[in-house]
C-alpha cells in the first residue's frame, strides 16, 4: 500500500472518529469495556502511546540503520496506568490523539525513501523495517477503532461513520 493511501486512511479515520468519540457520554468512556478489560478512555491513551513510540521510532529510523529503542508493548498496561488516562480529561484525550495522527501523516509524507529498509528489532527481536513500521501504523489504529465500535455497538450506541 502506498504511503499517501495510507496516509489517506489515517486523515479518514480522524475526520470520521473525532466528532463521534466528542460526543460520547462519560459513563460509556469510564465504564464500558473491552475484551483487554481497557475503557474507551485507556484504548484512546493507548492509541496515543502508539503514536508517541512510532513517532520516536520513524524519525530515529531516518539517521540510523538499526535502531535500539525499547518496545513498549509488553508495559501496555503499565504506560495506560502510570498515565492515568481513566482520569483524564476527554477533550484533551481527543485532540491529542487527532493532533498526533495529523503529525504523524506529515512525518510519514516526509519520510526519506532511502531509509525504508533501516530497521528497529521488537522486544521478541523481530526486525521492523521502517517501511513495514508505516504499513503497521495504520493497521494497529484500525484494530483498536474497532474495539471501540465494538464496545458502542454493544451498548446501543450507533456507529455511522460516514
Amino acid at each position: 500500500m502506498s504511503f499517501s493511501t495510507i496516509t489517506g486512511k489515517i486523515d479518514g479515520l480522524i475526520t470520521a472518529w473525532v466528532p463521534l468519540l466528542e460526543k460520547l457520554p462519560e459513563n460509556i468512556l469510564a465504564d464500558k469495556r473491552n475484551w483487554q478489560n481497557r475503557t474507551i478512555k485507556q484504548v484512546l491513551g493507548h492509541m496515543i502511546d502508539s503514536a508517541s513510540n512510532n513517532h520516536q521510532r520513524m524519525v530515529r529510523l531516518q539517521y540510523a540503520k538499526k535502531l535500539i529503542f525499547p518496545d513498549y508493548r509488553q508495559d501496555n498496561n503499565l504506560w495506560i496506568a502510570i498515565q492515568d488516562y481513566q482520569h483524564e480529561d476527554w477533550k484533551i484525550l481527543v485532540q491529542l490523539w487527532k493532533f498526533y495522527n495529523l503529525h504523524m501523516i506529515h512525518l510519514i509524507h516526509s519520510l526519506d525513501i532511502a531509509c525504508l529498509d533501516n530497521y528497529w528489532n521488537d522486544f521478541e527481536g523481530t526486525k521492523v523495517t521502517l517501511n513495514q513500521m508505516v504499513e503497521g501504523y495504520l493497521w494497529h489504529l484500525e484494530l483498536h477503532l474497532k474495539e471501540i465500535q465494538v464496545v458502542l455497538e454493544q451498548n446501543n450506541i450507533p456507529v455511522n461513520l460516514t
